[in-house]
């Protein structure tokens, strides 16, 4: 039997009931897994995020004017104010239902849907952030206009994501439990390989992380072919070496989370047989704490 589930009696055999408490791994399982510890760390690193998140949004309207100068620095906050603002949403709704078994069905599959258009919202988000940036590294000299990057923007972080769940959401009898979401988890749900609509989250998120690993590493060999070529005109000291060295480390750092990186160890849990053992549960808990404190605004 498995952990965490208890059987019903002789009245109704062959029956189980579970009281799996979800934790921020199960967004890229294939079924729930008892980590010992993991509900804790899912509900401290969901709090600080949650309590940074709403920080990160203050912070931004209060020094938006001061801040906010030029249009490349448009560009970034308005994806940075978006990106915390769907995390902020979506961290919210996990906490609310972590709970399966205590809540009703009704906010079970609201909030199902409200994670997955909030979480598919962020990484499309994520993905105009890293193409903004891309661009920036590559065509220094062609600016985009603030209109034509919120139409393209909006399109992008909010219509695409939208599509998906309501097309989703439609064709599996209007989110009936068992097709669309499963009330264990209050997620969506794992039918066997590429079947199931947690491949309709699954998907998109792999194919933006895809291309922001390709947009980071774009821009990063950027910062290092501009170094080489000041390095080559001029004689550069030690210090302004180890300088050059810390901004493309820093840019690491910085892109690495806000470009969704971190999500790789979700397709690891996902791929891998982590069913049980120390393997499954470092993956779990590298995956949780690496998101799970994740802050959209840097």
């Amino acid at each position: 039997m498995q952990y965490g589930c208890k059987w019903e009696g002789n009245h109704n055999e062959g029956h189980c009931v579970c009281e799996h408490l979800s934790t921020f791994a199960i967004l890229m399982s294939k079924e729930p897994l008892e980590v010992p510890g993991l509900n804790y760390v899912t509900y401290v690193a969901l709090s600080v995020s949650v309590l940074s998140l709403i920080s990160n949004l203050v912070i931004e309207l209060i020094v938006w004017s001061d801040v906010v100068k030029t249009s490349t620095l448009y560009l970034r906050h308005i994806a940075h104010v978006n990106i915390s603002l769907c995390l902020l949403i979506a961290d919210l709704c996990f906490l609310a239902s972590s709970d399966p078994k205590n809540i009703s069905d009704l906010w079970c599959r609201t909030s199902v849907v409200l994670k997955h258009f909030c979480y598919l919202a962020m990484f499309f988000w994520m993905f105009c952030l890293s193409a903004t940036l891309l661009h920036q590294a590559v065509f220094l000299f062609h600016k985009v206009s603030k209109k034509n990057y919120l139409r393209f923007s909006m399109v992008i972080g909010y219509f695409c994501p939208l599509l998906i769940v309501v097309i989703t959401f439609l064709t599996n009898d209007g989110g009936i439990e068992g097709k669309y979401y499963s009330k264990d988890t209050c997620w969506l749900v794992y039918g066997g390989l590429l079947k199931g609509t947690i491949y309709t989250f699954i998907i998109p998120v792999g194919a933006i992380v895809f291309i922001n690993v390709f947009s980071m590493l774009v821009v990063i060999m950027k910062l290092i072919s501009h170094h080489t070529e000041i390095q080559q005109k001029n004689e550069i000291s030690p210090e302004k070496e180890k300088a050059a060295a810390k901004t493309v480390m820093r840019s690491v750092i910085l892109l690495t989370p806000i470009f969704g990186v971190t999500w790789i160890f979700g397709f690891a849990i996902l791929v891998l047989d982590l069913t049980s053992g120390s393997l499954a549960y470092a993956v779990h808990y590298i995956f949780t704490v690496a998101n799970g404190f994740q802050v959209g605004s840097k």
